[in-house]
This record gives structure tokens, sequence and C-alpha cells, in this order.
């Protein structure tokens, strides 16, 4: 649905190197930077916990003891496949 947004001109400026950048068009810019507001923040990056199985056997033990926790403990939503 056409929506129309006053965005000021240094971030309108920004916003449109940053696309260029990346090699997207402003409008996929804007959308990605929406779902990434409005998305929920309860996950982890992969690269976190790929991260702590690194440092050492005992944490990356850890590290997989308490997925599995909160893995099992989710109740209003589907395990995440990490």
């Amino acid at each position: 649905m056409p929506t129309t947004v006053h965005i000021p001109d240094p971030l309108l400026k920004s916003v449109d190197r940053r696309a260029k950048a990346l090699g997207i068009s402003r409008n996929r810019l804007v959308i990605r930077a929406l779902e990434q507001a409005v998305a929920p923040q309860a996950t982890w990056a992969p690269e976190f916990l790929e991260r702590l199985r690194q440092v050492n056997r005992d944490t990356a033990d850890a590290v997989d003891d308490m997925l599995a926790a909160v893995t099992v403990a989710r109740r209003s939503k589907a395990p995440l496949d990490l």
C-alpha cells in the first residue's frame, strides 16, 4: 500500500548513500530497516552462539544446554531453528 513519509533531507541523503553502498533501492533499505525495527528482539544471532562454542569445551556444552533449556521452555512460539 503506498504511504507517504516525510524524512529530513540529511537523513534521506544518508539513506541514499547507504542504499547505494549496499546496491539496493532506497525503498528496499527502508523496508529492511522497518522490518528490523518491528521484529522481536528475543533471538540470539547464530554468530553469538558459535563464538561462545569456540571458547572451550565446557563453555560449548553450557551453550548447548542453555539453548536446549530455552527451546524446551518456549510456550508461545515454535522453537527457532538455530
